[in-house]
């Protein structure tokens, strides 16, 4: 994917007004290899298609089947992909995944928490509902997030919508201490075009929890979001073809940020979880 101009000011990792930031003891530039089922994912390269299913068929398959493939990644013959990675999330429960959805959107200090190496700024598009917090918060909303996909700085639009939207109506997801799932349209920060979908599927297991991440990138999922972003969707499905290392750093990128993230969450919600409106950000935070 094309590279995203840097913007003055974004930066990656903390400075001094980012150390301010209450919350900036849970910041950790260290972070964990791989695990070894990724890492075999990897060297396994691309699977064919039907083990990794499409959109359509992801109600069926993202909670944890016999016939899963829990790690990997496809690349389609229409130039787009499928990536697939599952996270061990010990001490984690579903409803600290919403809240944490909720509640880092709106500062970049709290967003390169998730992945100190790699990101750089988020800012939500419109400010939230007054009040709001966890999946009522960014259910409906979209973030803007700066971010190094690999060696590339990726500038996206990621529009939180409701599971049932893509056909995900598991009786599970009525409680959110059981299980949630996270659905986004992905789109580009800087045209009016989508390119691709993203789940986050979490279940409550013994310990904790366990997240099954799946993405459906480029190829047909690329659209419009009004004229002229369908004349710009019609070049971009023409001139964007994901390839091995666009799947391969999606892949990494994940399976990185997702077990930081379990890392500190459980501490980071018990602390703020209760006074997360009274914890504003000193930084511009429109994208």
């Amino acid at each position: 994917m094309k590279s995203s101009k840097p913007i003055p000011g974004r930066y990656l990792g903390y400075r001094a007004e980012d150390s301010a930031e209450p919350f900036s003891h849970f910041f950790n530039p260290i972070m964990a290899p791989p695990a070894p089922h990724v890492c075999a994912a990897l060297d396994r390269g691309g699977v064919p298609a039907p083990l990794l299913p499409g959109l359509e068929d992801a109600a069926q398959n993202l909670f944890g089947g016999d016939s899963v493939l829990e790690d990997g990644f496809v690349l389609m013959p229409d130039g787009g992909m499928r990536v697939s990675v599952r996270t061990a999330m010990s001490g984690v429960t579903p409803a600290m995944v919403d809240w944490w959805f909720g509640w880092h959107g709106d500062t970049p200090a709290k967003y390169k928490l998730w992945h100190p190496q790699a990101h750089v700024h988020v800012g939500w598009r419109e400010t939230p509902p007054a009040g709001a917090s966890g999946r009522a918060l960014y259910v409906g909303q979209t973030s803007i997030v700066d971010e190094y996909i690999g060696s590339t700085l990726i500038r996206g639009a990621i529009r939180f919508v409701s599971p049932r939207l893509l056909g995900f109506t598991d009786r599970s997801l009525e409680d959110d201490q059981q299980a949630t799932i996270v659905c986004a349209r992905i789109g580009l920060g800087d045209a009016p075009i989508d390119v691709g979908y993203l789940a986050h599927h979490v279940r409550a297991v013994s310990g904790g929890s366990e997240m099954r991440s799946r993405f459906w990138m480029g190829g047909r999922h690329i659209s419009g979001r009004n004229l002229m972003g369908g004349l710009g969707a019609s070049i971009a499905k023409r001139l964007l073809h994901l390839n091995e290392a666009d799947a391969r750093s999606l892949l990494v990128h994940c399976a990185e940020e997702m077990p930081h993230l379990a890392s500190f969450l459980p501490a980071l919600h018990a602390e703020f979880s209760g006074g997360d409106q009274a914890v504003h950000s000193k930084s511009d935070v429109k994208g």
